[in-house]
């Protein structure tokens, strides 16, 4: 880790001319500024970009169980600033090397009257965006407390173009809309806006530990002012909390493009540094698995004549995945509890017993020969109990056959039958998980996860979640699968909050046991997904009947999954998107395009490459009569030489895409 520098300085309290106090705070290039004021008997912050302003005055406050709230007749005891700039470096990522640059204000707050109960608000302000957070201090006057409603608003002063999924709907697994922030309903974040001067915003949190997921909701209809909404335990209660407390970060993203939003790091600043010691163990990786074919309906879970987990069947991936130099072989419906309705929440599931047919110490032994390794697989049914009971046993059982790789899954819409994914009982049994992990060293695929906020820049080995509506509704869903559309929005929604295991690489369309929906995209699409969308843990989904002979399948094995830079040059949410990536361990570039049902021409220079040198540009792109409906396998593979000068001319078929890798001439 680089430290460029660490500045503390304190800056004065400003008074406004009407007499009420207020303090500002403006970000390191001085384009954002916040001020937190007092309104009557009300506190809250505005946030304007240069003279526009972004947020008028936006509430902030609690309300307490059995207790008044936290939010009238408070007054600033103190104020303090504070400036940091560091450099520090992933694990792993879209970006190698990420610079933290805020400006801090911390505002102490105490109640007027008696109990004299304290708060504070730390705001930290970047070049592209804010984060605040609440903490409580010990006091006297607080022991533990229940809260009911968190007060957060953000007022927005215009009524800008938004991009949301609706909270309710299971795992995140949804399409967004794209609404008037005036009509939209109660709203997972990322909440994506943009804005009518081009402006883009996106709300969000960041390090979400001990505390309820955050959720947004209008005011009331038809208003631009959004509150928060925390998700509930079974009781009502929306957090548990004892003094010292802090909350999550409250963040908000502003960018010129589209692309800037993907680009922030924002979220992971917000987070605190690695707590892993030796990160050598935590590798991005490609994978195969038997997966897909049970989303088919040809293989099963559960025993039986069409058992997909069983040994030979295994070993028939692992040598695919040797022949192709892909490190990883994921194995579902492996382990005891899949028989008869094992979402019923029983205590059937099994996490150290395998079915007779899979014998575990062969196949870990037959893969390590051929250096592949086993990602193991733990389904609970979102029975947390049972997984709990058996959690440190489970780990040591993995380690024991030299599995560092597990996919989690929590298949229910409650926990335990009651509490929901992201309430506050969700992200302590997430947060369980994810260190206890690291205690065995194995890395993370968290399926039906609560809503990443960056926490695996503390614990790099929550590798990749899903909290995503994936490939595997291409597979079986009433409504036909994800429209082409689905994919040119999510990296600017849901992609915002991390790393998507969003499993594509489909090659074969073919659907026969439900033909009523398959998978809405070209062959050349579905490479150029392994750019646009992140995961350090990406799937080739299809059978491996499916790749053999396949020009295509060259380039889901050269496509890295660790990047050391990443850039977004051209996007429109919902139509089309253009990403570029740097190799992490070459000085080789990968260029993903893909638009939505439209076909499209466009042209994008190839500024991001290195100027001094030249490249071999291997081109995978839709053939000239490519259609996702009526000829998805119209494919063509060309190769040129270009360089940063040169401007790519990209032609996508409806439902198509183009993939693009750059291979550095030595």
């Amino acid at each position: 880790m680089k430290r460029l520098s660490y500045l503390t300085s304190a800056l004065a309290l400003l008074l406004t001319a009407c007499g009420h106090p207020t303090t500002t705070l403006t970000s390191p290039d001085g384009r954002l500024t916040l001020e937190f004021q007092q309104q009557e008997d009300l506190s809250g912050y505005t946030l304007r970009c240069g003279e526009t302003p972004l947020l008028d005055f936006s509430e902030i406050g609690f309300e307490l169980k059995d207790a008044p709230a936290i939010a009238r007749d408070l007054k600033i005891t103190n104020t303090r600033f504070t400036s940091f700039d560091q450099e520090w470096e992933t694990v792993w990522g879209e970006q190698q090397t990420i610079r933290n640059h805020y400006n801090a204000m911390v505002v102490a707050l105490e109640e007027k009257n008696a109990p004299h109960r304290r708060i504070n608000i730390e705001f930290r302000l970047f070049d592209d965006g804010m984060g605040f957070r609440y903490e409580f201090p010990e006091q006297e006057s607080l022991g533990e407390f229940v809260i009911t409603d968190e007060l957060t608003r953000f007022a927005f002063h215009d009524d800008p173009k938004a991009w949301w999924m609706p909270t309710r709907e299971p795992y995140y697994e949804s399409i967004a809309r794209n609404t008037p922030l005036s009509k939209i309903d109660t709203v997972n974040t990322p909440l994506t806006l943009e804005c009518a001067d081009g402006r883009f915003l996106a709300i969000h949190e960041a390090n979400l530990t001990d505390y309820a997921k955050m959720s947004l909701h209008p005011e009331k209809e038809g208003s631009t002012t959004l509150k928060c909404y925390l998700t509930p335990w079974s009781n009502g209660v929306k957090v548990y909390a004892k003094p010292p407390f802090v909350t999550p970060w409250r963040t908000m993203i502003v960018g010129n493009s589209a692309g800037d939003l993907v680009t922030s790091r924002l979220m992971l600043n917000l987070n605190e540094p690695c707590k892993i010691k030796d990160t050598d163990w935590i590798r991005p990786q490609k994978y195969i698995g038997i997966w897909w074919s049970m989303h088919l309906f040809r293989e099963t879970w559960a025993q039986g004549p069409h058992h997909g987990a069983t040994t030979a069947n295994t070993k028939r991936y692992i040598d695919f995945a040797a022949e192709n130099g892909i490190p990883g072989v994921l194995v579902e419906g492996w382990n005891v509890g899949w028989d008869g309705e094992w979402t019923k929440l029983t205590d059937k599931i099994d996490f150290t017993h395998p079915y007779p047919d899979f014998d575990i110490e062969e196949i870990t032994r037959y893969a390590r020969e051929r250096g592949v390794s086993l990602i193991g697989h733990h389904e609970t049914g979102a029975n947390t109990l049972n997984y709990e009971r058996q959690l440190d046993e489970a780990f040591r059982f993995y380690r024991k056959y030299g599995v560092n790789c597990v996919k989690t899954g929590y298949v229910n819409v409650l926990m335990d039958g009651k509490e929901l994914h992201d309430s506050q009982y969700g992200v302590r049994h997430y947060r369980k998980v994810i260190e206890t992990a690291a205690r065995y060293g194995i890395m993370i695929d968290n399926h039906e996860p609560v809503m990443p906020t960056g926490l695996e820049r503390t614990w790099p080995n929550l590798m990749t979640q899903e909290g995503v509506r994936g490939q595997e509704y291409n597979a079986w869903s009433p409504d036909g699968g994800n429209p082409p559309e689905h994919t040119t929005s999510l990296p600017f929604v849901r992609g915002l909050a991390g790393g998507m295991d969003y499993t594509f690489g489909t090659f074969n369309f073919d659907n026969p046991n439900s033909p009523f929906s398959r998978v809405q995209s070209t062959i050349a699409r579905e490479l150029a997904q392994y750019v646009v969308i992140y995961s350090p843990l990406q799937m080739a989904s299809d059978l491996p009947e499916n790749y053999r002979g396949k020009k295509g399948f060259d380039f889901i094995r050269d496509v890295p999954t660790d990047w050391k830079h990443t850039v977004v040059p051209q996007a429109v949410i919902g139509d089309y998107c253009v990403f570029a990536r740097q190799d992490r361990h070459s000085e080789d570039w990968y260029l993903g395009a893909i638009t939505d049902e439209n076909a499209r021409k466009i042209d994008q220079p190839l500024s991001f490459l290195d100027k001094e040198s030249k490249y071999v540009a291997q081109i995978y792109r839709d053939g000239e009569k490519a259609d996702w409906k009526e000829r998805p396998y119209d494919f063509e593979y060309i190769e040129k030489e270009v360089t940063a000068l040169d401007t790519l001319h990209i032609a996508m078929a409806s439902g198509g895409g183009c993939a693009v890798r750059f291979k550095k001439i030595d």
